[in-house]
């Protein structure tokens, strides 16, 4: 089959060599050093399973594409208003869409059934680019799951973790996603289709929505926020209102706040994909993993103190930086 990679960062270089060597069809779309780095000599991957190299296509250019069978956004959410307009020369009749982002996605009340179906969130797709970009029915869902980091231009660290989850957004089963599954199994990786993908984002973003932006404002790795008696108090309270926001949208988390505050301990001394960002100037994912709970929040008429507090202080945090 054929894959484009949009985004081929980190992570999605990574699932591009994976694909690439299982012999698929594989486009990266990166830019700057690393792309260049990708097309004069592949993608280099260390990984704690065994070191690897692929040599998949790597462009910027979306026409010299075509139409693919499925289309991976792994790019930052910040960055798909940008993109999304891009897509067009990618996308054929059957072409699926997996959207692989951090935290809430633009789709998410997209058939989602209740009062909420259908509504837009202006946090992480202001003025609805993305939406009229990418029609629904192309949607398919994806949580990752691996750690991995870019250490020089066209090579990959790869931490841990092999697990793509995905499902369809209204839980149905379908040929397209049992096809992706093959595909992603055969290149050695973990693809469970999920018939609740929402129940799995909710279950990430409840560590992602304290932890990325406390670890960019203190520096601290997981275990570090996780142990100390002031911050872990903090890190439960936004725990608490994001699990709030969960259970009224009808999300009931199988995961405790304090199974989730023990997860980030064992995981041990870490540094969030925030914290990445902020030490190389990239910008930070604030919105779909922060900014959202509290948008979807206040839609519920629910308080959320701490996660505002911390959210105002990480994002002029960003503000300062970026002067």
């Amino acid at each position: 089959m054929k894959f484009a990679i949009v985004g081929a960062g980190a992570i999605g270089a990574f699932l591009g060599a994976k694909l690439s060597l299982s012999g698929e069809d594989v486009y990266l779309i990166a830019r700057g050093p690393h792309l260049k780095e990708m097309q004069a000599n592949g993608v280099r991957v260390r990984s704690p399973e065994g070191d690897f190299e692929a040599h998949p296509t790597a462009t910027d250019d979306y026409e010299s594409i075509g139409p693919v069978d499925f289309v991976f956004l792994t790019v930052k959410a910040h960055s798909l208003t940008g993109i999304a307009p891009n897509l067009a020369p990618l996308l054929g009749l059957d072409t699926a869409v997996v959207s692989a982002q951090n935290g809430i996605p633009w789709w998410y009340f997209m058939s989602h059934g209740g009062p909420f179906d259908g509504t837009s969130i202006e946090s992480v797709d202001p003025g609805g680019v993305i939406a009229k970009a990418i029609d629904p029915s192309r949607i398919i869902g994806c949580v990752v799951y691996p750690s991995t980091v870019i250490v020089q231009p066209g090579v990959i660290e790869h931490i841990e973790g092999n697990r793509f989850s995905i499902g369809e957004l209204d839980g149905s089963s379908t040929e397209r996603c049992k096809r992706l599954a093959a595909a992603l199994i055969g290149a050695g990786l973990r693809a469970p289709i999920r018939s609740h993908i929402r129940h799995d984002m909710w279950i990430k973003l409840l560590g992602n929505v304290v932890f990325n932006p406390m670890s960019a404002l203190t520096g601290a790795t997981l275990v570090e926020m996780a142990t100390h008696p002031e911050t872990s108090a903090i890190a439960r309270a936004v725990m608490g209102e994001a699990d709030a926001v969960a259970e009224a949208l009808g999300v009931r988390l199988r995961l405790t706040i304090g199974q989730r505050m023990d997860g980030a301990r064992k995981v041990g001394a870490h540094k969030t994909s925030m914290l990445q960002d902020l030490e190389a100037g990239r910008p930070m994912e604030l919105d779909s993993v922060v900014g959202v709970v509290i948008e979807l929040g206040e839609k519920l008429g629910l308080p959320m103190p701490h996660t505002k507090t911390l959210y105002s202080c990480a994002r002029l945090l960003d503000q300062v930086r970026n002067k």
